[in-house]
């Protein structure tokens, strides 16, 4: 017959140790979440409880609609599709040129410079630069009548262009703007990546007769991929709530032009509730561009991939 001994018992200071060592990585941990669910849960939800509803600002009645302010957004309301649109155009106009010159620039910036911080800084200095001042810079760059562009083009014969009046010519004014604010961020992001690349693939390419381009081509690509794809989705999240850009190049305004020429998304949410009032309408559109968001953001994740050469 055998006896088996109770375990020893703990004293309250072993006990409090071991409920510490158990307790204390997820309350190191804790804030993050708590702040994401006070912050970011609850107020995704509540908006999406208020994109069911009418519900106008200034009137306690609300009224369960269901789905019938997404319905009038896609079908009545024409000015919510043609915002998809001058979106999704700026959108690619900004991004792709943006992160393109962005990698080229760090390469750039990746080999011996004098002074190396110095050219750093100066690459950075557009993000902390006023938005109303870009705005205001920008608007005279790309003005009709005294603008940099138009008379850079008259020395051409070219007639003067009104940049806010076509939808085309408004995104590419408009995207400019977005290109000079963020491609240093981008390519510092790019910069402190390609630092971290071992420098023995370059010898070893370099014993192997490949040139500089064929080097950056064949190893710092490919090695920068999770950065990319990193920066592909920042990218696109920011393009797709796209909105102080185009209001200070309408001075201010939101109707993104006299037809809504350049009116993004973020403009009719913002205009809905301060023209109309009608907190669920503006809801519903929140909705709608963080659907639209997420189907860029995969659309974009794919075809990195595929670039990359992953199936």
């Amino acid at each position: 017959m055998t006896t088996t001994t109770a375990p020893p018992r703990l004293s309250w200071r072993e006990r409090l140790t071991r409920a510490d060592m158990k307790a204390t990585p997820y309350a190191l941990v804790a804030p993050f979440f708590i702040l994401f669910a006070v912050f970011g849960l609850f107020p995704m939800g509540y908006t999406f409880y208020a994109s069911l509803h009418t519900w106008k600002l200034g009137n306690p009645e609300r009224a369960f609609v269901g789905f019938q302010n997404y319905e009038f957004l896609l079908v009545d309301y024409s000015r919510f599709n043609w915002s998809v649109v001058n979106t999704l155009g700026m959108f690619v106009m900004a991004t792709v040129p943006q992160l393109i010159c962005a990698l080229m620039v760090a390469n750039a910036l990746n080999r011996r410079l004098k002074r190396p911080m110095l050219w750093r800084m100066l690459v950075l200095a557009p993000i902390v630069t006023s938005v109303v001042a870009v705005g205001i810079i920008f608007a005279r760059i790309w003005g009709q009548e005294y603008g940099m562009v138009n008379g850079f083009l008259g020395m051409f014969g070219v007639d003067k262009i009104n940049w806010q009046a076509e939808r085309l010519t408004s995104w590419v004014a408009i995207s400019s703007m977005v290109d000079w604010r963020w491609m240093g961020y981008n390519a510092l992001i790019y910069l402190a990546a390609m630092q971290t690349i071992p420098r023995n693939l370059y010898e070893a390419a370099t014993v192997d007769g490949a040139t500089p381009r064929q080097q950056f081509w064949k190893i710092t690509v490919p090695q920068l991929k999770p950065v990319i794809i990193f920066t592909v989705f920042v990218s696109s999240v920011g393009g797709m709530t796209m909105f102080v850009e185009p209001m200070m190049f309408g001075s201010g305004r939101l109707g993104g032009g006299t037809d809504g020429q350049f009116q993004t998304t973020a403009m009719v949410l913002v205009d809905i509730l301060r023209t109309h009032g009608n907190y669920g309408v503006s809801a519903a559109a929140g909705w709608l561009l963080f659907i639209v968001i997420g189907i860029v953001a995969m659309v974009n994740f794919l075809i990195v991939n595929r670039i990359q050469g992953n199936k």
